[in-house]
C-alpha cells in the first residue's frame, strides 16, 4: 500500500469518540466559553473547514469547547420536499470527516416542522443562554437560519453585540475564481472529476457504508465483495473503478462497480456498490467501509456468460493494481 504512516493516523475513527449533543440546553452541560461553528456543511469541503477552524483557533486564544451546529438533513427536505439535493456525505460520514479535523463534540439538530417554524431570534437566544458563555460563533456569510429564512449576519451582528458574543462571518473561499460550494463538488463528483472534487474537499473524495450481505457471487467467482448500503448520496456515473479502502484505519487498495450488475441481475434499476480488497478476505459484515474512488477503468457491461464475467474482473484488477500502484 501507498498512504504512509501519517495518512493512516489522521484516517483512523469514525466518528466514535466525538461527543454528539441533540438539544441546544445539552451544551451547558459544558463549562468555560463556548465557540460554535454553525451551518450544514455538505460535504466539510475547504470553505467549511475554514469556519470550523475559525472557531478552533478562536478557543486556542481564549479557551474553552468547540462544537459544531449542524442539522441531521437538508433543510429543502423540509421546506421544499422533493427538492432537496443529494447530500455528499450522509450524517456518519460527516461526522468522520469532522472528528479528522479535531472536532470534539456536534450539537445535531433534528431539522423538522418546528424547527423550521422557530423564530431567529428564538434560536439565537437559546445558544446564548445555553453557553457557559457562548464566547464566538463562526458561519459562512451567506449563511441564514429561522423561520423564513430571515436570521442572517446583519441580525447575528447586532445579537453577539448586545449578547456578548464575537461572530466571525467569513467569506467563501475561492477556487478558479469561483467560491468554492457544496453544488461544485456534486457537479465535480457527477461528472467523474476527482481531481476537481478533491481541491474543493481539500481530500480524496469517499463514500461511507455498511457492509452487508449480498449474493456472494463475487466469492463463488474468485473474487469476494464487500457491498455496501449507501444512502442518498451523490455518485459519480456508473462504472467500475479504481478504489482505496478505509478500515479501522487500515488503507486497503481495490477495485469498485458502481452500477445495475446487468450480467446477473434482470432489468434492475437499483443501484449497487460492491468492492474487491486486495488480498484482503475478514468477515466485515456490519462494519464502515470508507472508499475513496481514485480512477475509472471502464464502463458496466452486460456479458453473454459469467465465465466472461470473471476473465474481466480479472483484468479489471490487473489495471487497478497498475492505477493503483499495488504490487
Amino acid at each position: 500500500m501507498s498512504a504512509g504512516c501519517a495518512e493512516r493516523k489522521c484516517l483512523a475513527g469514525f466518528g466514535d469518540h466525538m461527543k454528539t449533543f441533540g438539544a441546544i440546553g445539552e451544551l451547558g452541560s459544558l463549562d468555560g466559553p463556548l465557540h460554535l461553528a454553525a451551518g450544514f456543511f455538505d460535504g466539510v469541503h475547504i470553505g467549511h473547514q475554514e469556519v470550523i477552524r475559525t472557531a478552533q483557533r478562536e478557543a486556542e486564544a481564549v479557551g474553552g469547547h468547540v462544537v459544531v451546529l449542524t442539522f441531521d438533513r437538508h433543510p429543502a427536505s423540509v421546506l421544499r420536499p422533493g427538492t432537496e439535493p443529494r447530500l455528499l456525505t450522509s450524517v456518519r460520514h460527516k461526522l468522520v470527516l469532522m472528528e479528522r479535523l479535531g472536532v470534539a463534540a456536534v450539537l445535531m439538530l433534528r431539522f423538522d416542522e418546528v424547527m423550521a417554524a422557530m423564530e431567529p431570534d428564538e434560536f439565537i437566544g437559546a445558544l446564548v443562554r445555553s453557553g457557559r458563555p457562548l464566547a464566538s460563533l463562526s458561519v459562512g456569510q451567506d449563511w441564514r437560519f429561522g423561520k423564513g429564512r430571515t436570521g442572517d449576519v446583519k441580525m447575528l451582528t447586532k445579537v453577539g453585540r448586545r449578547a456578548g458574543f464575537r461572530l466571525h462571518a467569513l467569506a467563501p473561499v475561492m477556487t478558479g475564481g469561483e467560491p468554492v460550494s457544496s453544488t461544485r463538488v456534486r457537479l465535480a463528483i457527477e461528472a467523474g472529476d476527482f481531481a476537481g472534487a478533491a481541491l474543493l474537499l481539500g481530500r480524496d473524495y469517499s463514500v461511507l457504508g455498511e457492509v452487508i450481505r449480498g449474493r456472494q457471487l463475487g466469492r463463488r467467482l474468485g473474487f469476494p465483495t464487500a457491498n455496501l448500503a449507501l444512502e442518498a448520496e451523490q455518485l459519480p456515473p456508473v462504472g467500475v473503478y479504481a478504489v482505496r479502502a478505509v478500515l479501522d484505519g487500515r488503507i486497503l487498495d481495490g477495485v469498485a462497480n458502481l452500477g445495475l450488475r446487468p450480467t446477473v441481475e434482470d432489468g434492475s434499476l437499483t443501484r449497487h456498490f460492491e468492492v474487491h480488497l486486495f488480498g484482503f478476505a475478514d468477515d466485515i459484515y456490519g462494519r464502515q467501509l470508507d472508499v475513496r474512488f481514485v480512477s475509472r477503468l471502464r464502463d458496466e457491461v452486460r456479458f453473454a456468460s459469467l465465465d466472461d464475467l470473471k476473465a474481466q474482473i480479472a483484468e479489471d484488477a490487473r489495471r487497478a493494481r497498475l492505477a493503483l500502484g499495488t504490487t
